[in-house]
């Protein structure tokens, strides 16, 4: 891929009274880290100086008015407030949720207007940044409305790759959410994703099954006999690499997963259990399936230790780190497939 420049990455600082802007500062606290991408983080001036100060750290930044003014080799602020806002870390309050949503409309504007080319997003508290407008139960809701596609909450590293059938959804809700046409719909972003922004010519996908022992053929449930087998009989015969369901209980404590390129789980806990556990602090969350990248550590507003200066940067490093890797590969899948299309026109206009 030709790089007429670095990559822009935009951060939204999530909510101010947790250790958000702690770890996206202390990610490009190393300077190398400005070789790999510009950064624009979505705040105010006053805002990180009050952080870095509370935090005992030393960070030369730019201020910018927009993303578009960014300057390679720096830190950027875009100004997204004048005011200076009371910061009470560890408390979860209004002031918190009111900051981090100022941040993450400004930061989601400037990805849709390609301000910026990927975004990552710091922490927020699921219940102080509710309001009149946003009313999503996190991130991935609030994106697939503003951006392209569908979306899928896909949990990543390198070797260990979990998307959900359900995300945010109630336990007691998620037998009668799944139902044919999702589970098709989220294995086909998925294929998609491992295909395009990880560049897995022919993925190979395990589904997880909704009932202990997968439904023990009824006797628990009938959920996997009667809505997740067909499915994944059908699309097996399509020529999709779909395999299961499998016991979760036992689907990972046997290694099983490394013979696949992806798990679809069921439901939240079935998936992000097992990955916590084998990959936090390595991990990342990334948004599948939409016409833009972003990702986010695989942590909360960590209350507990925000404002202490120990919190551990690993996350959101590697949610920088996967969200470039995706950028560059999804272009790079899009020019060789474009070419690929180009020549198939060709072909037959001969």
């Amino acid at each position: 891929m030709e790089e007429k420049s670095k990559i822009k990455l935009g951060i939204s600082i999530g909510d101010l009274n947790g250790i958000g802007c702690e770890v996206a500062l202390k990610t490009f606290e190393d300077s190398r880290m400005l070789d790999f991408c510009t950064p624009v983080i979505f705040a105010s001036n006053k805002t990180i100086s009050h952080q870095m100060k509370v935090l005992g750290l030393n960070i030369t930044f730019n201020g910018v008015p927009s993303a578009s003014k960014a300057i390679d080799n720096k830190l950027n602020i875009v100004n997204v407030w004048k005011e200076v806002p009371r910061v009470h870390f560890g408390q979860a309050n209004e002031e918190g949720g009111k900051y981090a949503l100022k941040s993450l409309f400004a930061a989601v504007d400037a990805l849709k207007k390609g301000e910026i080319d990927v975004l990552v997003t710091a922490p927020i508290n699921k219940n102080n940044i509710q309001s009149d407008e946003f009313k999503f139960p996190g991130h991935t809701d609030y994106l697939a409305q503003e951006l392209d596609g569908e979306s899928l909450m896909f949990m990543v590293t390198d070797t260990l790759k979990i998307g959900l059938l359900t995300d945010h959804v109630a336990v007691k809700d998620v037998s009668s959410a799944i139902i044919p046409r999702l589970i098709r719909d989220k294995v086909n972003t998925i294929e998609k994703s491992l295909k395009m922004d990880f560049g897995i010519r022919k993925p190979k996908i395990a589904l997880l099954g909704i009932n202990p022992h997968s439904g023990d053929n009824g006797v628990i449930g009938k959920e996997d006999d009667e809505v997740l087998k067909p499915v994944i009989n059908e699309m097996a015969n399509m020529g999709h690499l779909v395999y299961g369901p499998y016991s979760a209980d036992s689907f990972f404590g046997s290694d099983g997963y490394k013979k696949f390129d992806a798990i679809l789980a069921a439901y939240h806990d079935q998936g992000l259990i097992p990955f916590k556990t084998i990959s936090f602090g390595q991990g990342v969350n990334f948004t599948a399936g939409l016409n833009k990248v972003r990702t986010s550590p695989d942590h909360g507003t960590a209350y507990e230790i925000a404002g202490k200066g120990v919190a551990d940067a690993s996350s959101f490093k590697e949610a920088v780190f996967m969200a470039l890797k995706i950028f560059k590969n999804r272009t790079e899948y899009q020019e060789l497939t474009k070419d690929v299309l180009k020549k198939q026109r060709q072909k037959r206009e001969r």
